[in-house]
């Protein structure tokens, strides 16, 4: 990703991108100095737009659950140079409002339910012992990406939506692409039409013939409303599950593999007690933040963010990885504390878009990294990572590969 430098028309600041060199997993340094000086500060996005960037914990809730701020910009499309300001495509929940999103997340919601995620967890542990043992049975030595953290969440996925996974590959092709920065808008159009008519075609199938999936139950819930959803519609709601369902996993289980792997000691600790892997892994999903560049909101009328009068017609980010980092909430919050006083973090956004998949990546994480160190105790990375292992110009921020040894 070209990074945006100063306007020389202009004292507005270029949007903040740069990881130290030194702690790659730290945001950029600028957000401190914003949060302390500029809590709600004016930025210039790659994608032309000017924004107001807000850096504190408190204010990106308030963001975040503001019905006056629309997510028609939702996600990190600001960082897009191509982005496309129109209207959202029908189905787009995390672009819709008000009832239109409503009506979507209800055909959702109950696949995410305490009852549903307790009899998925069998299948993500058989997924993760099945993997594991290829990587014991092929060692030592493995890239921890693309034979672990990968395919676990890939692979549930499939099995949710009825997707083979046999197609995986030309789908994780598809979905890096529509992550990523570096393409051009031709290539982000044709990733989407081959993944919207992959699913589409699916919808067809189970309108046919249901089957016992995702897909066929919210064909089925479809019907009990008042407006069922549309092929179009539902094919949209399956990219989004299918991309959400396992980018954000896959990197949050690699990036937290190696920080506890990279640190004997903080992985002995977590391995003599299991018990605590759920505290550990919301202190990782806090520390990390993947959701690298914040999510993009829209003013439909003013509004006042952080003390900051905001004009209707102005774009707002909500920094995740900064509110993640806040002081005033997270003591020292930039050293890593898998024991740290339970606070609700950011790391699933908050408010009426609140991450839906939530509770099921918290489990995935959970049975992942806890199998992970009890059954590869020796587990540590094989050499020092260049800082093009890292995934800098991603939506989600992550890791290209992870070679390890054992």
């Amino acid at each position: 990703m070209t990074k945006p430098g100063l306007d020389p028309a202009s004292a507005i600041p270029p949007f903040p991108v740069t990881r130290p060199d030194d702690r790659p997993f730290d945001p950029d340094a600028s957000y401190a100095r914003l949060r302390a000086r500029a809590p709600v500060s004016p930025v210039r996005c790659p994608a032309g737009m000017d924004a107001w960037l807000v850096s504190r914990y408190e204010d990106i809730r308030a963001v975040l659950a503001d019905p006056r701020l629309s997510s028609r910009g939702a996600g990190s499309m600001h960082m897009l140079p191509s982005y496309d300001r129109a209207d959202p495509p029908p189905g787009s929940m995390i672009q819709l409002d008000g009832e239109e999103h409503t009506r979507l997340r209800r055909l959702l919601i109950g696949e995410f339910t305490v009852r549903r995620l307790a009899a998925l967890r069998p299948a993500v542990q058989r997924i993760t012992d099945r993997h594991i043992d290829a990587m014991l049975a092929a060692g030592p030595g493995a890239d921890l990406v693309r034979d672990f953290a990968l395919p676990i969440p890939s692979q549930l996925i499939c099995e949710l939506l009825g997707v083979p996974y046999a197609d995986h590959d030309a789908f994780q092709r598809d979905s890096e692409v529509l992550i990523g920065f570096e393409a051009d808008e031709a290539t982000r159009d044709a990733a989407t039409r081959r993944l919207e008519d992959y699913l589409g075609e699916l919808v067809t199938q189970r309108l046919a013939r249901p089957q016992d999936d995702l897909l066929s139950r919210l064909i089925a819930r479809g019907k009990a409303i008042e407006r069922p959803p549309t092929v179009e519609e539902l094919a949209t709601l399956g990219v989004l599950l299918l991309v959400a369902g396992h980018e954000s996993t896959a990197n949050m289980i690699a990036l937290s593999a190696l920080v506890l792997t990279a640190d004997p000691d903080r992985a002995a600790a977590l391995r003599a007690a299991p018990d605590t892997i759920g505290p550990a892994v919301e202190e990782l999903l806090r520390y990390l933040s993947v959701i690298q560049f914040g999510l993009l909101r829209y003013a439909t009328e003013d509004v006042t963010v952080g003390g900051t009068p905001v004009a209707a017609g102005s774009w707002v980010v909500a920094a995740i990885p900064s509110g993640n980092r806040d002081e005033s909430v997270f003591p020292a919050p930039d050293t890593i504390d898998l024991r740290r006083p339970s606070r609700p973090h950011l790391a699933f956004g908050f408010g009426p878009h609140q991450c839906i998949g939530q509770q099921l990546a918290r489990m995935e994480l959970q049975v992942a990294l806890d199998t992970l160190l009890r059954r590869m105790p020796g587990l540590r990375p094989a050499e020092p990572l260049a800082p093009s292992a890292y995934k800098h110009n991603d939506i989600v921020f992550g890791l290209r590969s992870l070679p390890v040894t054992w």
